[in-house]
């Protein structure tokens, strides 16, 4: 069975728009879908895209909602549960956590569902060499 995946905001954003992504990770992502076993993002996500539009730094062709609705309607993605307890787990991360919030709450989302994140993200991809998130490079 095909690792449970969880997609950071830039993994999110390359897997909609077509944008370059490692082999591994689209076959990571085929074999999420093809066995099932689930690709999962944020509603942090939603968030950080949708700032990053009204602050002019990202454009899409249609609104933030519509853009995340369409996230959430490709084949094997689903919503990661966020709870108070994800959201203050968030803020007890061990070692040296990155310091940017919304990528404090993904790894404590990924820590709490035993997801890999799929990330290009180098805090992120540190903070895995770390020993306290499993990640793989997109």
């Amino acid at each position: 069975m095909a690792d449970r995946l969880l997609l950071d905001t830039c993994a999110c954003l390359w897997l909609m728009h077509g944008d370059r992504m490692s082999a591994t990770s689209l076959q990571a992502i085929d074999g999420a879908q093809a066995s099932r076993s689930g690709i999962y993002v944020s509603a942090i996500t939603a968030w950080e895209v949708a700032t990053l539009v009204r602050k002019g730094r990202y454009r899409l062709l249609v609104s933030p909602k519509i853009w995340f609705s369409r996230l959430l309607a490709l084949v094997g993605v689903r919503l990661a549960e966020l709870t108070p307890e994800i959201l203050i787990d968030s803020t007890e991360l061990p070692g040296a956590p990155p310091a940017d919030p919304a990528d404090r709450i993904i790894v404590a989302t990924a820590r709490h569902h035993g997801l890999v994140l799929v990330s290009r993200d180098q805090k992120l991809i540190g903070y895995g060499d770390q020993g306290h998130l499993r990640t793989l490079t997109c």
